[in-house]
């Protein structure tokens, strides 16, 4: 297993990132926003700063954390601007050597999700993949439909497409609202689909709130989780999504729609403390 971060958890500022991540002998780059832009926003002389960057550091881009079906279910000019910005993003992809794009499955609405609708609506994006030879991971999200890896599992067992993977999330779980279901639970159901994890940890606070905290001290089983990947083989990417800052909460709405310097301040001094923990957990498994 190889580590790895979100760029923007740590800074705007690709260098800083990469040299951090570099510090603690990790192997990859998460591509979120860089430079105040989103992955869809970047201009080819960015995409080749980023590659010289990574190479410079001896580092791979290991996935696009692209926004792709963050909008609202059922809105015809979302959906036709969400598929532009997936056109981008693996044309970024394309360029940065990676396969992968973080996809997901719009905002979270009241009642059960129509998964079958939801489905439909991933035919053209799975045309485009099928093209493009790159693979759409969908991530756990507790502002999404798919916000838990039972539903995100069932999503990807109707849809059953081989360019549809899972982004597992671990802490998500407990973000919306099933501690107990991260592991050995949400794991087992996504096992079959998983191609990237991200991670992050939490903790419910006494307002019976959820908060991220550094990574090792929340309530996600994140030993045991570890020795699961571990022990079924999975060889692909640990990034972590800090989502904490030391001196200060990220707003909700940030952390819905992560991008910008607003939302990476303070992500340097949190990032290389959940990295240490990382490194310390990884060597006792």
């Amino acid at each position: 297993m190889r580590i790895a971060a979100i760029t923007d958890e740590i800074s705007q500022d690709l260098t800083v990132a990469a040299a951090l991540v570099k510090e603690f002998d990790g192997e990859g780059l998460e591509i979120r926003s860089v430079w105040e832009k989103g992955p869809h926003e970047l201009a080819a002389d960015d995409v080749e700063r980023i590659k010289r960057i990574a190479d410079d550091y001896g580092l791979r881009i290991c996935g696009i954390a692209s926004p792709f079906y963050k909008c609202t279910f059922g809105d015809p000019d979302a959906e036709r601007h969400h598929l532009d910005l997936l056109r981008r993003c693996i044309a970024v992809a394309h360029a940065l050597d990676t396969r992968l794009i973080r996809v997901f499955t719009f905002w979270r609405q009241p009642g059960e999700p129509p998964w079958e609708q939801i489905v439909e609506r991933f035919h053209a994006p799975l045309r485009l993949a099928e093209r493009e030879d790159v693979v759409l991971g969908v991530e756990n999200d507790p502002s999404t439909m798919g916000a838990t890896a039972r539903q995100v599992a069932r999503f990807l067992t109707l849809a059953n497409h081989p360019r549809l993977r899972a982004v597992w999330d671990p802490g998500n779980e407990l973000w919306a609202g099933e501690p107990r279901a991260a592991f050995p639970e949400g794991y087992e159901l996504l096992k079959p689909w998983i191609v990237h994890v991200q991670l992050k940890d939490l903790k419910r606070t006494p307002a019976g709130t959820v908060e991220a905290v550094r990574f090792g001290t929340g309530e996600i089983d994140y030993v045991s989780q570890l020795r699961a990947l571990k022990a079924d083989g999975y060889s692909g990417f640990l990034s972590l999504e800090t989502h904490w800052r030391v001196r200060h909460t990220i707003p909700a709405e940030l952390l819905h729609r992560p991008q910008g310097s607003a939302f990476s301040f303070g992500g340097e001094e949190a990032t290389r403390l959940c990295l240490q923990n990382l490194r310390e957990l990884l060597a006792r498994i």
